[in-house]
């Protein structure tokens, strides 16, 4: 590695002190294969609550599905794109290759167990003091549950399948892997305002603010494998979260001041979202807090019934004929008496 020098970021941050910084993760989107398959392990196994199931506004006849908490607060959201008759992608350089939830660390034995009382193949990793536990979703995708002990501060989901105290509570952290490294450090430094914490081997982490669940990013560079393919089983982007409009549209003018090709600001219903690329080709997206998946559905209900945008509620009846019938969802608790 030439040019960047590690030990001079090492515990530093840099970015604009004059923009308010990013939050975190926002959320993580990744390409399915069955949509019904999916729904199981995500809802079922995992125990994430379905809270919003659309579509892909780019593509219709597709489903856009939305797993996070209680309500998919910014930093607990996986959200899918489905596509039954897609080819298989390959992991590789240019791609989030892992996306890491975050429990309890005295979970991890439950989860171990879980994961393989549901023929879930699990495998015990450990990387920068936190013990992990490695396995893949149905179509592939590489998922841990890492052991993070911030992830206690958070309250778990009350009345899934996965008892609360054991409950996935948000991202841990999420895995780029690079070709070369410097590029993309710096970008992560010095414009998106990250600190490098820790360093092992050709891994490398870096830390939104105060750090926690959700602030984490994790740089491997591999400059002998090969490139990733996006399609089923990968990631497609992860995203970056900003307390809304204002900010978002600063930071858009600070990531175009620094050359980065930046989309303009696109309605995604639920946020409002810029996308661009880092230099390693990785797509990063950052996006609004709100207005939130509560904007067309009352708590009670998210995720039970298709919502559309309004540019596309003529074409109701012929987008449900085409799309797939998904699993009944886990039911949900009745309402706890008041006293």
């Amino acid at each position: 590695m030439t040019g960047f020098r590690l030990e001079r970021r090492k515990g530093r941050g840099s970015g604009d002190s004059a923009l308010n910084p990013l939050l975190g993760i926002h959320h993580v989107t990744a390409i399915a294969g069955d949509p019904g398959g999916n729904v199981d392990f995500y809802a079922r196994v995992l125990g994430l609550r379905l809270v919003k199931k659309t579509i892909n506004f780019d593509d219709p006849g597709t489903y856009h599905l939305y797993y996070g908490d209680e309500v998919g607060h910014p930093g607990t959201i996986m959200t899918f794109f489905p596509w039954p008759d897609g080819a298989r992608g390959r992991r590789g350089v240019g791609q989030v290759t892992t996306t890491s939830f975050a429990v309890p660390p005295a979970s991890l034995g439950y989860w171990s167990e879980r994961l393989k009382a549901h023929r879930v193949p699990v495998e015990s990793a450990a990387a920068f003091g936190e013990d992990a536990l490695a396995f893949e979703d149905p179509d592939g995708l590489k998922l841990e549950l890492t052991g993070v002990s911030a992830a206690t501060e958070r309250p778990g989901r009350s009345g899934g399948p996965v008892p609360e105290e054991h409950a996935v509570r948000a991202f841990s952290h999420v895995t780029l892997v690079e070709q070369g490294f410097d590029a993309t450090a710096k970008l992560l430094v010095d414009v998106m305002g990250f600190r490098q914490t820790a360093e092992s081997g050709n891994r490398f982490r870096f830390v939104l603010g105060a750090g926690g669940a959700a602030t984490r990013v994790e740089v491997r560079c591999t400059p002998d494998a090969p490139p990733g393919r996006i399609a089923v089983g990968t990631v497609h982007h992860v995203a970056w979260r900003v307390a809304g409009p204002t900010e978002q549209r600063d930071w858009r003018e600070r990531l175009v001041g620094r050359g980065l090709d930046v989309t303009p600001v696109l309605d995604r219903s639920y946020f409002r979202s810029i996308y661009y690329r880092e230099p390693g080709g990785v797509l990063f997206e950052i996006a609004t807090d709100p207005p939130g998946f509560t904007v067309d559905e009352s708590p009670d209900r998210l995720g039970t019934a298709l919502q559309l945008p309004p540019w596309l509620e003529p074409y109701r009846a012929r987008i449900e004929a085409a799309l797939p019938p998904l699993p009944p969802l886990p039911p949900l608790p009745p309402a706890p008496a008041r006293v």
